[in-house]
C-alpha cells in the first residue's frame, strides 16, 4: 500500500501552498486491522491533523504580517482597489 497522507491546499490570488502530514500504511483488509492498529491509526491522524493546523495557523498569521507591512507602506494593488470598488457586488469578469 502506498504511503498515505493528509493534506491541505491553500490558494490565494498570489500564492498556492500545500501542507502535508504523514500518515502510517493501515492494512486494505479491514478483517486484518485490530483494534491496536486502528486506535495508534486514529491517533496519527489526529496527531497530523494537529500539527497541519499549526502550520496552517502560522502561514497564514504570517501572511496577515506581510499583508500588514505592505499596507503600512502606502502600497495597495490594483486588485486590492478594484476589490473595494466592487464590494457587495458580482464581478463579472472573474466569473468567467
Amino acid at each position: 500500500m502506498p504511503d498515505q497522507a493528509l493534506t491541505a491546499d491553500y490558494a490565494s490570488p498570489t500564492s498556492i501552498h500545500t501542507f502535508t502530514a504523514s500518515l502510517p500504511p493501515l492494512p486494505s483488509d479491514p478483517k486484518a486491522q485490530s483494534v491496536p492498529e486502528k486506535t495508534a491509526y486514529l491517533s496519527s491522524l489526529r496527531a497530523g491533523a494537529t500539527q497541519m493546523q499549526a502550520e496552517i495557523n502560522a502561514a497564514l498569521t504570517q501572511r496577515m504580517e506581510d499583508d500588514k507591512a505592505v499596507a503600512a507602506t502606502g502600497k495597495s494593488g490594483v486588485h486590492d482597489e478594484k476589490a473595494e470598488e466592487m464590494y457587495g457586488e458580482e464581478d463579472t469578469e472573474e466569473d468567467g
